[in-house]
């Protein structure tokens, strides 16, 4: 998804310089990147149209899903809208002054460390956990200490006016982040767009095999699951839901014989499609 409208405002969490504010640019480069402190004030500021859309990360092909995202998405009332597929170039920054073997701390969040350790472990860095990349970043830098290093993008490095010490410094060459784009309604694409995937969530009755039986619908139609994931809600925290990719598009009857099936076996009322995109391939 590229848009080159000038009037579009888009959401992502963390400071500026994060991984996600890179994704806006990419998808959006003449969009203003709105920044949030937290997932939650991110999609609310779609949700109620502060921002045209929100630039959701929901996994890492090193690091695994992003923790909480998955519970909030169902809940936003967001619709899926598109996906991009961010290739993670980590750098480690440091002050003006500073050189690698200057080095005894390394900051970043929790998936940066992580997604690094090898490197780490080599240098014998401490690793400090920060809430944000670009944050730790922004940190070092009025911090002013060469003891002190961040992993971050190279893009927080020019913004908080750092050196690069080592570019590349992750563990894994595929290290890829995908990203949900979020809009505040549908945006339903043609039937004939290539590549489609479906997005639905459901709540399965209380009955045997009922699960089996509403995967056995898009068996049946021939249509592929990319994704299927549970999560348990409710008042007392005992239903089961489940989030789903299937590829193929809603106006098609596979997917409207697999739709009709899925409805027999789930809850009333909580079979909900929540975006209808073309898949994009990963780079």
């Amino acid at each position: 998804m590229n848009s080159r409208d000038t009037n579009l405002k888009v959401a992502f969490q963390g400071m500026a310089g994060a991984y996600s504010n890179l994704a806006c640019e990419i998808c959006f480069p003449d969009a203003a990147a709105v920044a949030c402190n937290s997932f939650e004030e991110m999609l609310h500021s779609t949700k109620i149209g502060e921002t045209d859309y929100s630039m959701v990360p929901v996994e890492n092909s090193v690091a695994g899903r992003v923790a909480d995202i998955h519970h909030l998405i169902p809940e936003s009332g967001l619709f899926i809208v598109g996906e991009h597929f961010q290739r993670v170039n980590h750098y480690l920054l440091g002050v003006k002054n500073s050189k690698i073997e200057d080095l005894q701390y390394v900051k970043s969040h929790a998936q940066g460390l992580a997604q690094c350790r090898n490197f780490i472990n080599k240098h014998n860095l401490k690793p400090l956990q920060h809430i944000d990349t670009a944050g730790a970043a922004a940190e070092i830098s009025e911090l002013g200490d060469p003891k002190f290093g961040a992993i971050a993008s190279k893009m927080a490095a020019e913004i908080y006016d750092l050196k690069i010490l080592k570019d590349n410094i992750e563990d894994a060459e595929h290290n890829t982040t995908r990203f949900l784009i979020m809009a505040q309604k549908p945006e339903i694409p043609s039937i004939d767009i290539l590549n489609p995937v479906t997005t639905i969530i459901f709540e399965v009755r209380s009955v045997p095999a009922a699960l089996y039986k509403v995967l056995g619908g898009f068996a049946t139609n021939g249509i592929n699951l990319t994704k299927l994931e549970s999560y348990i809600g409710g008042k007392d925290m005992n239903a089961a839901k489940f989030y789903v990719d299937a590829e193929g598009h809603p106006g098609t009857k596979p997917m409207q014989n697999a739709l009709e099936e899925m409805n027999f076996y789930s809850e009333p009322n909580t079979v909900k499609v929540i975006g209808t995109f073309s898949r994009e391939r990963a780079n």
